[in-house]
């Protein structure tokens, strides 16, 4: 099967180019970038019926991933289930076990920036200056449970060691901690809940049963 996966912005774009081959092997996929959250979920609809008439004869899940930020998790996940069954579409959730699915939505719990934090020896190889006990502190030990932005903290961090002093290049940063990242050993939760995820789909082949 192949994967179209739908992001808010350019630096998870980057990351998962990089992160996706290693989490599912040989599976064919691109990813499309939008300009923020606001953006994505604004044509998101049109996109869905956009999809809907052929998603299914070229064997294709489409991966919705966006941040939670502020949002409630519950409501924000039922949103992306409407949109997807106003489109008849079938999601993880709403397919039975004889139906493929075709679409799965995933949250970031807060940030994409999370995921880094998930890997602490991946973000000190980026960036050398960064200790090792970083993942240690009580504010970095549960990545999803970081408070006032994840992609603050970051760029907190990295600036505290020298590293990007003019603000936060997010799209730098990613392709930079990506490339050091091991998808196995990720502490952040919601990345095992994305990883775990895609496995599952792609080894049943899209099938709900198997997801």
């Amino acid at each position: 099967m192949n994967l179209e996966v739908l992001v808010e912005e350019l630096s998870a774009e980057q990351a998962l180019r990089v992160l996706l081959p290693r989490i599912i092997a040989d599976v064919e996929f691109d990813v499309r970038v939008f300009q923020g959250k606001p953006d994505l979920l604004r044509k998101l609809p049109d996109r869905l019926k956009g999809y809907a008439p052929w998603i299914g004869s070229v064997d294709t899940c489409l991966v919705v991933l966006v941040d939670r930020d502020d949002d409630d998790c519950l409501s924000l996940k039922a949103q992306l289930e409407q949109m997807a069954a106003a489109a008849g579409l079938s999601t993880i959730s709403s397919a039975s076990p004889a139906r493929r699915v075709d679409v799965a939505n995933r949250i970031v719990v807060e940030e994409f920036e999370a995921w880094f934090f998930g890997d602490v020896p991946a973000l000190c190889a980026a960036y050398p200056r960064v200790p090792s006990s970083l993942g240690n502190r009580a504010k970095y030990r549960d990545p999803d449970g970081i408070r006032g932005g994840t992609w603050e903290a970051l760029e907190c961090v990295l600036q505290a060691y020298g590293y990007h002093k003019g603000g936060l290049a997010k799209v730098t940063a990613a392709t930079e901690i990506a490339q050091h990242m091991d998808v196995d050993t990720n502490r952040s939760r919601s990345f095992q809940v994305f990883r775990d995820g895609l496995r599952r789909l792609v080894a049943g082949g899209g099938n709900a049963a198997e997801s």
